[in-house]
């Protein structure tokens, strides 16, 4: 049966949690959490957490899974040094850097690979069971089909079975970053997407706000997926919340009604969507929280509160008893794995009248109330005319309970041993000490025809354009970049084996599993801005898994990406308007229809986004939008500040041919830019 994993983003809705039947908690600490809002545990909540957890049988999960800078590695080693010491079950990460960690200092930890890796297809699942880890957490979006081709890999999967949706997928998101410096890489995120952004031009919409997920309902087809464990999402959520959807999902798995009347009174926006695991998006899936939904809330937060008053049963336990003349009383409670504890009372005094009998020894001993213990019986082995108090049989009966959950959390408990080790002890000699080369990503074939192609390293346009351009005409520059989503993973091999036999030599990896299918069909993997590379490590393990270099995040300060120990020639975006969120689901086509699609989108401030479609049915992309910064990245006058950098990443969208010929000059001799409203993106500022 697959695990319960419930939220537990503060104490109290740990208990809730505990209380409701989980099988497993993931928690955060007070560093490295992707809630850092949430009021997550300090160390030695941590350790009680762990401690309350493992008397129950109840596994927890520590998720360090924020992008973890240079500035940040021994601290974050710290936090897995003291995760591994109170016997955490395992961590939940999307730095590659906790890899590195985990792989020198303690192999015998667990590793989770955080849905943040954005892995969604075979290979990447492949590559994070190369990689040492035990689970993949899934994408959201993925269908029931998908989901259970995916936990037939040999690895654990986990799901998404309750909570809410973000509008892109995750690991992608760089809105809020964009729009205040909020990191949703980093556990800062302001929900953006939760705003008036519209797809017409003067209406109030919200047309990048989903409803919450909820497959509960169906859970019969979640259990046939094969999937390891059921997660809900609410580390930001109240108690109440946590309780009721443990509590749903517990029922449901059982076969029973899981009430969702009662879910989405608790917390909903405008009720509930299924379309990702159905296959079916659209505007279904779109929905608020509204000022009616919240009322509903606030009504029924008290009655919810009887879901966790009481402990949850979660073993049986028998006990013997013994009470002999001149000899302490004795008595032994032991569970169903044979954990068991003795405690000795007073030595029973002489009955003056009638002795002690089994029934009255089992009358107190029964009642164990508010423990996580089902009564199953006593042996009693009572000599004759002895008598022991009520009140010490109640003492007995809480000493032995008390000591069976600590025998409990011990024998529950995995501590695991740390060994402190270098991780930055590797070669950082690919610093680049020549000319900075560039490097353009075009959106049509159009935009090759004002500039000398001797200009640029390499050509980088997407598949279906590779697919319509003279590879060998380009003379070894041109470059595929594979799709950062995908549903059909295998026709993407296929079609890169036939551009390999028309010359392409060259792939950028938008996400990991790229990397997997670059190493298999011999081709050379340039590692893109998707993977998230933050730090000196995550390059290094990057190029270990064969990327011969890498595109930093953009998230990163220009000071940031200077000082990193490039272990591969390392490169940054520095012109063009940058993705801020990667979707599968069309904000446009929802509202307005792909007929009238005017590919942009209006914020609250009316501002303009440009949206970028690589829908397979339309142009032969492959399933996801793109939303863009309103506006245009421009570095040309500053790459002084990018010293080191072997590259930079010309990225051009809708321009023209003069307009690209006109900017790759900028950036060969360091102009100014010969465009209005530009912006230096988080080069300067920075993130939180």
């Amino acid at each position: 049966m697959a695990e319960i994993l419930s939220p537990a983003g503060s104490a109290e809705a740990l208990e809730a949690a505990l209380r409701c039947g989980c099988d497993a908690v993931y928690v955060g600490g007070k560093s490295f959490s992707a809630r850092a809002n949430a009021a997550n545990f300090s160390d030695s909540e941590l350790a009680e957490a762990v401690r309350l957890c493992h008397i129950r049988g109840v596994k927890l999960y520590l998720a360090i899974n924020t992008l973890i800078f240079d500035s940040q590695l021994e601290d974050c080693k710290r936090a897995v040094e003291l995760a591994a010491g109170i016997g955490v079950d395992g961590l939940i990460t999307q730095d590659l850097c906790l890899v590195e960690i985990v792989r020198k200092c303690c192999p015998d930890m667990e590793l989770h690979a955080s849905t943040q890796m954005t892995l969604h297809t075979q290979n990447g699942v492949e590559l994070a069971k190369e990689l040492g880890f035990s689970r993949a957490v899934l994408s959201r979006e993925l269908p029931e089909k998908l989901i259970k081709q995916l936990s037939q890999l040999g690895i654990e999967t986990e799901i998404f079975v309750h909570g809410a949706l973000c509008m892109s997928v995750s690991g992608q998101c760089f809105m809020s970053a964009l729009i205040g410096s909020r990191s949703a890489n980093r556990g800062l995120c302001a929900q953006a997407c939760r705003l008036a952004v519209s797809a017409v031009k003067g209406q109030e919409r919200y047309d990048l706000s989903l409803k919450d997920m909820s497959v509960l309902d169906v859970m019969d087809r979640v259990l046939a997926t094969g999937t390891a464990s059921l997660k809900i999402e609410g580390r930001m959520k109240r108690p109440e919340y946590v309780a009721k959807a443990t509590d749903s999902a517990y029922k449901a798995c059982k076969g029973l009604d899981s009430d969702m009347k009662g879910l989405a009174e608790v917390f909903s926006r405008n009720g509930f969507t299924k379309g990702y695991f159905e296959g079916k998006t659209g505007a279904e899936m779109f929905g608020r929280r509204d000022s009616k939904d919240a009322a509903v809330s606030v009504s029924v937060l008290p009655q919810l509160h009887e879901l966790y008053r009481s402990e949850f049963k979660r073993d049986r336990v028998r006990f013997v008893f013994k009470a002999q003349a001149g000899s302490p009383v004795e008595l032994v409670a032991c569970d169903t794995q044979e954990n068991r504890f003795t405690a000795l009372g007073d030595a029973p005094q002489t009955a003056q009248n009638r002795g002690l009998t089994a029934e009255q020894v089992e009358k107190q001993l029964k009642k164990l109330g508010d423990t996580i213990y089902e009564y199953d019986g006593c042996e009693c082995k009572i000599g004759e005319m002895l008598y022991v108090s009520p009140a010490q049989l109640n003492a007995l009966r809480r000493e032995v309970c008390v000591g069976l959950d600590g025998v409990r959390a011990a024998a529950n408990g995995r501590r695991v041993a740390f060994a402190n080790a270098d991780i930055t002890d590797f070669d950082g000699g690919c610093e680049s000490d020549g000319q900075m080369k560039i490097r353009i990503e075009i959106s049509s074939l159009s935009q090759l025809e004002k500039i000398d192609i001797c200009d640029t390293e390499f050509v980088t346009m997407p598949l279906s354009l590779c697919e319509k351009a003279d590879i060998a005409a380009l003379g070894g520059k041109a470059m595929a970049a594979l799709p950062r989503f995908t549903f059909d993973e295998d026709g993407v091999v296929e079609r890169l084996k036939a551009l390999k036999e028309k010359g392409l030599r060259n792939i950028l990896a938008t996400n990991l599993a790229h990397l997997r299918i670059g190493r298999q069909l011999g081709l050379t993997v340039h590692g893109g801005f998707g993977l998230n590379a933050v730090n000196s490590v995550a390059v290094k393990m990057l190029g270990e898994l064969g990327a011969c270099d890498v595109t930093a995040s953009f998230e990163l300060k220009a000071a940031q990406i200077r000082a990193l120990k490039k272990s591969v020639p390392v490169g940054f975006i520095g012109y063009g308007r940058l993705p801020a969120m990667l979707t599968v689901n069309c904000p446009i086509r929802q509202a307005v229809g792909c007929a009238k699609c005017a590919k942009r989108l209006f914020d609250p401030t009316g501002r303009e986004l440009s949206v970028r479609c690589s829908r397979r049915s339309e142009n032969g992309g492959e399933g996801y939008v793109e939303i863009l910064n309103s506006d245009v990245l421009f570095t040309a006058d500053k790459l002084n500040d990018f010293r080191g950098a072997a590259f930079v990443v010309l990225c051009f969208d809708g321009e023209t041919p003069q307009q690209v010929a006109e900017i790759i000059e900028a950036y060969k001799n360091g102009g100014k830019a010969p465009i209005e409203n530009i912006t230096r993106g988080l080069y300067y500022r920075g993130i939180i």
